[in-house]
């Protein structure tokens, strides 16, 4: 059997930019020192993702370099691939990301937002194209909150690619009046975390989805087995990582492949 094991940092929100490269170097460490292979952050987690009347700071493509220089240094210490939500510049626009990094540091690529929500447009340029990584046996694509939740071609992609598993960072959290559920896809709550065990379903992959960790958030961290099952999920609110070993014979791709396009 051919096995990884994933770490999902559910982490608080920072308090500021320079707080959130502290708290992704920490997971980091203790991500590298709990065995995992591959660890992932929510959403633009370095500086802190800045819609939904979050106010964060400004930051510019030096700032930015920065950060990933400091989290580079932190994944040669660890030895673990890190996939980091963040922001990035390309020709002078912004575009919500994830870098992927390979386990000595260095930055095998990036996956940027395409499928923007209506709400980021006057922040965010969408990216294009999609691309698949690797570590180790285990084959990864990412799909990106509201692509992962809206748009299920983001997700059957990267299966129909070789993707074991599909990361999800994303981002969100209470607000006045939602509804604050205590288990995960309760039947009660929105969509959006049934989503993420029909994405799993229909292309036979894991599927592993992260936010932050915030009083009453109305979705949490937790990864899909390629049968749509639930294989563990973080409780809500409750900051820290969420670890488990995924058996990758098992996220074969069997649908995703089989899909023809109407």
């Amino acid at each position: 059997m051919s096995t990884s094991r994933i770490a999902l940092a559910n982490l608080r929100f920072p308090a500021s930019p320079e707080q959130s490269i502290a708290l992704a170097t920490a997971a980091i460490g203790e991500a590298g020192t709990a065995g995992a292979d591959i660890l992932c952050f929510p959403e633009c987690y370095i500086p802190g993702y800045r819609c939904l009347g979050r106010i964060v700071p400004h930051v510019d493509a030096a700032f930015l370099d920065r950060a990933w220089s400091t989290v580079a240094a932190a994944v040669r210490s660890a030895r673990i691939a890190v996939i980091l939500g963040s922001e990035r510049v390309v020709d002078g626009t912004l575009r919500i990301s994830a870098a992927v990094f390979n386990r000595d540091g260095s930055i095998a690529g990036f996956q940027d937002k395409v499928q923007l929500d209506p709400s980021e447009e006057g922040t965010f340029t969408p990216g294009t194209g999609r691309e698949v990584f690797q570590s180790g046996p285990c084959t990864f694509g990412i799909s990106i909150c509201h692509e992962g939740f809206r748009y299920p071609e983001t997700v059957r992609w990267a299966a129909r690619h070789g993707a074991h598993v599909v990361f999800h960072p994303h981002f969100d959290e209470a607000r006045p009046g939602s509804y604050r559920p205590t288990a995960f896809a309760d039947p009660l709550n929105t969509f959006h975390e049934k989503a993420i065990l029909c994405r799993a379903a229909e292309n036979t992959c894991y599927v592993a989805t992260v936010n932050c960790a915030s009083p009453g958030s109305p979705t949490t961290s937790a990864i899909a087995r390629p049968d749509g099952s639930l294989l563990t999920w973080q409780p809500y609110g409750s900051e820290g990582l969420l670890i488990s070993d995924l058996d990758l014979t098992a996220a074969t791709g069997f649908l995703a492949k089989r899909y023809k396009p109407v």
